[in-house]
């Protein structure tokens, strides 16, 4: 793909052309050059390889033989591995050059006014070149989500299993798995990469051009003799001015130059990486422990009572919700254009965590309490006792039950929205950069030249205020002065 156009902000159109600013331009195109054939070398095997690849697909559903294609098509492999090193070579050879001679282009200049009469001379566009546009686009998006839970609870389950075990095995057991489900821990990962790289360049066919192009010959003086101190033309003395009109210009004689026309191009080099990483990490924990059993025992054969039936009290739960979610986006986005400044707009990112729908702490203490509350009798036996053991061992059950189910419903929380440049802002300003590459602005990319020399400007001051003594020709469009007869 054409590299970015070489431009440098002293070569504007109507100015004196310092011939060093010229001079690197060309190095620069010169150092490009290999890199851009290269590369539409390596582009060219590429789109071979990709049409025979397609062609072999469509010849083996006709049931046609495609042995000897495919050997050609090996070839072609070999010819793209080729032409790939090729150009990697030749880029990494040429980079440091090209970027040395880049380095010599001042953003700030200054140099001498131009000599052009800007109120006499006009600007014409004329369709002397030819449109055309060299595209290569690149574009890798990769969007994986993953979602994985884990229970690590070694510790929590020896605690509570320590806590309740006088309260026999089977319902110590069953606090523990209850407790163990609660304290489920759930992890979520969702990773966006895309990666779009978009290179253009353009040329257009509208040349803009001085015409009539008309000098004013004392700016043009003063101009020359700014330029060459040691050959200056003295516009006070008319002997000398004559005898320098009267000179034929040669080879060796000294001029400098006035950029008067040129043709224009456009390149569009961008490239935009997004990479958004988002993890949320939800946890809830359920500790449930045996506190205290509180009242005195008014008789030894209701210990068992006690001690094997609920086991708990008010002070059985403590819910606690722990949610952490994180979300980290990077983006690096280069654009250099040429020639245009298109549109760039950025889109709008929106962060988002997750949190538990519909569990709280003092629902599950409610829910508690009303299941405590059906086990309560006015007067304890020995029978009630066993029969509220059994509930207490429902109650665990069902409990642990509710709450796995409540762990696992989650629903999603918009936090925050943030602007950013991602692919679509960098296929906007492409979109933009195209519709306005078709009204023919840009850079320049060829240089009309008129060089002006002591010669020129003597015989337009001789002209100018001496008419109708000499045959002069001029240096610019205005017409040459002859003697009255």
């Amino acid at each position: 793909m054409p590299s970015t156009i070489p431009y440098d902000p002293a070569l504007d159109l109507g100015n004196i052309v310092p011939q060093s600013h010229l001079d690197n331009l060309e190095a620069i195109a010169a150092l490009q050059a290999p890199v851009d054939a290269a590369q539409e070398e390596l582009n060219s095997a590429i789109t071979l390889r990709r049409k025979l690849g397609m062609t072999e697909n469509e010849l083996s559903t006709m049931s046609i033989d495609t042995t000897d294609l495919r050997k050609t098509i090996g070839d072609v492999d070999k010819t793209v591995e080729t032409t790939a090193k090729t150009y990697a070579d030749t880029a990494s050879k040429q980079l440091p050059a090209i970027a040395a001679a880049r380095s010599k282009i001042p953003v700030i200049s200054h140099h001498i006014e131009s000599p052009i009469d800007y109120n006499k001379s006009q600007i014409k566009k004329l369709p002397l070149a030819a449109d055309s546009l060299t595209m290569d686009c690149q574009y890798f998006s990769f969007d994986e989500s993953t979602e994985r839970s884990k229970s690590n609870m070694a510790a929590l389950k020896s605690f509570v299993s320590a806590s309740t075990s006088f309260l026999g095995d089977k319902v110590s057991g069953q606090a523990t798995a209850s407790s163990t489900n609660m304290a489920n821990q759930q992890i979520q990962v969702h990773d966006i990469q895309g990666t779009l790289v978009i290179t253009c360049s353009c040329t257009h066919r509208q040349a803009e051009l001085f015409a009539p192009f008309i000098i004013d010959v004392d700016k043009g003086i003063r101009a020359w003799n700014a330029i060459f101190p040691g050959d200056m033309i003295n516009p006070t003395d008319r002997a000398s001015i004559e005898k320098i009109a009267a000179q034929a210009d040669t080879p060796e004689a000294k001029t400098f130059n006035l950029l008067s026309g040129l043709t224009s191009g456009s390149s569009f080099v961008g490239m935009v990486h997004v990479l958004k990483d988002s993890s949320t990490e939800s946890s809830q924990k359920m500790v449930s422990t045996a506190a205290s059993l509180q009242g005195q025992m008014e008789v030894g054969n209701w210990f068992s009572s006690y001690s094997g039936g609920f086991g708990v009290d008010s002070s059985f739960s403590n819910s606690a919700k722990n949610l952490l979610s994180s979300q980290d986006i990077q983006a690096h986005v280069s654009l250099v254009v040429m020639g245009i400044i298109p549109t760039i707009e950025s889109s709008e990112v929106q962060l988002a965590v997750k949190q538990f729908s519909d569990f709280s702490p003092d629902k599950a203490m409610g829910q508690l309490a009303v299941l405590q509350n059906a086990t309560v009798d006015a007067q304890s036996s020995v029978a009630s006792a066993a029969e509220n053991a059994r509930t207490g061992g429902q109650m665990v059950a069902l409990e642990g039950a509710k709450i796995k189910s409540a762990v696992s419903a989650v629903g999603e929380l918009d936090d925050s929205r943030n602007k950013m440049l991602d692919v679509n802002s960098l296929m906007t300003a492409f979109t933009d950069f195209i519709s306005k590459a078709s009204t023919n602005i840009g850079v320049p990319i060829n240089y009309f030249l008129k060089p002006i020399t002591a010669n020129q400007l003597a015989q337009m001051w001789v002209s100018k205020y001496l008419p109708n003594q000499y045959v002069t020709s001029a240096g610019d469009d205005s017409p040459g002065a002859e003697p009255t007869k």
